[in-house]
């Protein structure tokens, strides 16, 4: 076990590696295929397969084939050991040198208040903005819903806007603005923050405060959309029937009745499931 442990902390220890594995993190639980990983991280394409053997070499990661893909993702359960392994080894177990800054996954979100969300994606002119408004009206007595880019537009996109009120949804309040609104002291303390883009995910971001839990459901950015008008409108049409799955789902969840491991299990599965299904 200790020999294990050293192994995997002495793989970590080279800058890149650790790059590796800090984007496999955020995109879970997206499987990457090695020119993705390659392109997000400006690696070359054979120091890339050297790096991604290691990793895997030390159980770090996982290796899925398809057809003449490889398609890489985190190993959880591998993270979760060099953590635990850390506390017990280096810590002896003592709760006040190190639980602290890895919080309590047994305990719960605070039940009695509305819960705080933050949907996230790259520029904040139509995904998040869909997330936003569907989770502010289908479950608006349990959450405050949020939205915010990494770099947002300077207004929402035209089609994601008619897609909204073509459902019914009050676009009034809706604005397209930038994450930072959301970082500050003054800002709301956030329950969930969700990535719903890839290049969002994509993107080393400071921690939040209050240790949320975090999901990635990335999704293709409709406004990337090429065809006639009645094509993009279809794509925006099923981005919006995407996310409406993953906030039906997530809005059922008993948030007050699971603790944090759970919760960002459930929120992890979720994202699975649907991808499954929008492909």
């Amino acid at each position: 076990m200790e020999s294990l442990l050293t192994d995997r902390l002495a793989t970590l220890s080279h800058p890149h590696r650790m790059g590796i594995f800090r984007l496999l993190m955020r995109r879970c639980p997206d499987q990457l295929a090695a020119g993705e990983i390659a392109e997000v991280l400006d690696f070359k394409a054979s120091t890339t397969s050297v790096y991604l053997s290691a990793l895997r070499q030390v159980e770090l990661i996982s290796q899925r084939r398809d057809g003449t893909h490889l398609f890489y993702s985190i190993n959880l359960n591998a993270a979760r050991d060099v953590i635990s392994d850390l506390f017990v080894d280096c810590c002896r177990g003592r709760a006040d040198l190190c639980l602290p800054q890895f919080g309590n996954l047994s305990e719960g979100i605070a039940p009695g208040r509305s819960l705080n969300v933050l949907f996230v994606c790259t520029g904040n002119s139509a995904r998040s903005i869909f997330a936003e408004t569907l989770l502010r009206d289908l479950a608006g007595d349990r959450f405050n819903a949020y939205s915010g880019g990494n770099a947002p537009k300077s207004e929402m996109n035209p089609l994601a806007v008619e897609i909204l009120k073509s459902k019914g949804h009050d676009v009034s309040r809706l604005r397209s603005k930038s994450i930072a609104e959301f970082q500050g002291t003054e800002a709301p303390q956030m329950d969930f923050v969700f990535t719903v883009c890839d290049r969002a995910a994509n993107e080393e971001c400071p921690p939040w405060p209050g240790q949320p839990v975090t999901g990635h459901w990335g999704m293709p950015d409709p406004v990337k959309a090429k065809g006639t008008l009645a094509e993009r409108r279809l794509v925006f049409q099923q981005t919006y029937g995407a996310l409406r799955n993953r906030i039906s789902s997530f809005a059922s969840l008993s948030t007050d009745q699971l603790d944090r491991g759970s919760l960002q299990q459930q929120v992890d599965d979720i994202g699975k499931k649907n991808a499954t299904q929008d492909s």
